[in-house]
C-alpha cells in the first residue's frame, strides 16, 4: 500500500495515513462488518427514539430528560465519526485515511469525548439539587440554568478539541505513517510522529487532566451527598425511590469514565499495549449502545412514555379511516 507524500522545504510531508485496523482473514473482516453496522444502526435507533420520546411527552419535559436527550443526541454523532469509516475499511483493502480527513474525525471524536464527560457532570449536579434540595428543585434547576450548562458543555468540548488540534497537527509525520488503529485517535498520532512530541503530550494531558478530573470531583461529591442524604431517609421505600432516580445516570457514568479514564489520562503510554484497541472499542462502540438501554430498562418514566408513543403510533388511523392495531 503506497502513502502518498509530498516534498516541502526538503521534508516529507504526509498527505495520507494508513489504519490498519483490524488485520483479520477478510471472512472475518466480513463478519466484523455486518455485526458493527448492526450494533451503529441499533444504536442510533436506541438514541432517536429516546429523543423522540421526551420530545413528545409532555411529562418528560424536565431537566434530568432534558440532559438525557442531549446524551443521547450526542452519542449519535459520536459513533457516527467513527463507525461509517470503520465500516468501509472492513470491505476495502484500501484503508488510507487524508491527513485533514483525519484531523477532522480526530477533531469531532474529541469533541463528544470531551462533551461527554463534562454533560455526565451536569447530569449529577441535576441529581444532587433534585434529591438534596428538592423543594428548592424548580427554582435551581430553571430552563435558562439547564440551557447555559449544556451549552457550556458543548462549547468547553468543542474548545478544548480545537486546542488539542492545533498541537497534534502541526507535528511532522515521515515513513509510513501507519496508524495501529480503526480510527483517528491522539495516541495513535502521538507515536507515530517523527519529532519530539512531548509538548503536545503535556498540552493533551494538561487539557485530559481538566476535563477529565474536574467534571469527576463533581460526579463523586455530588453523589457522596445524595449518599448520605439518602441514607438519612427513615423508610426503606424512601431511600429505594430516591435512589433509583440517579441509578441509572451513575451506570452509565461508571461505564463511560472506566473504559475511557486510563486511556486519556496518559495517551502515549497506553498506546504501547495492543488492548488500547479493545479498550477503544469499549466506549467508542458498546457504551453508546448500552446507556440508552440502561435508561430505559431502570427507569419508568421513559418505559412508560417509550410503550405510549409506539401505542400510539400503532394505533394512528388511516387515510382509509381504519385504525391500525
Amino acid at each position: 500500500m503506497i502513502t502518498k507524500v509530498l516534498e516541502v522545504d526538503n521534508h516529507t510531508v504526509t498527505t495520507h495515513f494508513v489504519l490498519l485496523g483490524f488485520p483479520t482473514r477478510s471472512a472475518f473482516q466480513l463478519l466484523l462488518f455486518f455485526v458493527f453496522l448492526a450494533i451503529y444502526l441499533l444504536t442510533l435507533v436506541e438514541n432517536f427514539l429516546i429523543i423522540l420520546v421526551i420530545y413528545s411527552d409532555g411529562k418528560l419535559h424536565k431537566p434530568m430528560y432534558f440532559f438525557l436527550s442531549n446524551l443521547s443526541f450526542l452519542e449519535m454523532w459520536y459513533v457516527t465519526v467513527i463507525s461509517p469509516k470503520m465500516q468501509i475499511d472492513f470491505l476495502s483493502h484500501d484503508k488510507t485515511i487524508s491527513f485533514n480527513g483525519c484531523m477532522t474525525q480526530l477533531y469531532f471524536f474529541v469533541t463528544f469525548v470531551c462533551t461527554e464527560y463534562i454533560l455526565l457532570a451536569a447530569m449529577a449536579f441535576d441529581r444532587y439539587v433534585a434529591i438534596c434540595n428538592p423543594l428548592r428543585y424548580p427554582l435551581i434547576m430553571t430552563n435558562q440554568l439547564c440551557g447555559t450548562l449544556a451549552a457550556g458543555c458543548w462549547f468547553c468540548g468543542l474548545m478544548t478539541a480545537m486546542i488539542k488540534i492545533v498541537f497534534i497537527a502541526r507535528l511532522y509525520y515521515c515513513g509510513t505513517p501507519r496508524i495501529n488503529h480503526y480510527f483517528c485517535d491522539i495516541s495513535p498520532l502521538l507515536n507515530i510522529s517523527c519529532e519530539d512530541s512531548s509538548q503536545a503530550e503535556l498540552v493533551d494531558f494538561f487539557l485530559a487532566l481538566m476535563v477529565i478530573a474536574v467534571p469527576l470531583c463533581v460526579v463523586v461529591a455530588s453523589y457522596t451527598t445524595i449518599l448520605t442524604t439518602v441514607l438519612r431517609i427513615p423508610s426503606s421505600q424512601g431511600r429505594h425511590k430516591a435512589f433509583s432516580t440517579c441509578a441509572s445516570h451513575l451506570a452509565v457514568v461508571i461505564l463511560f469514565y472506566s473504559t475511557t479514564l486510563f486511556t486519556y489520562a496518559r495517551p502515549k503510554l497506553m498506546y504501547a499495549y495492543n488492548s488500547n484497541k479493545m479498550v477503544s472499542v469499549l466506549y467508542t462502540v458498546i457504551v453508546p449502545l448500552l446507556n440508552p438501554i440502561i435508561y430505559c430498562l431502570r427507569n419508568r418514566e421513559v418505559k412508560a412514555a417509550l410503550r405510549k408513543t409506539i401505542l400510539c403510533k400503532s394505533s394512528e388511523p388511516r387515510e382509509d379511516g381504519a385504525v391500525i392495531n
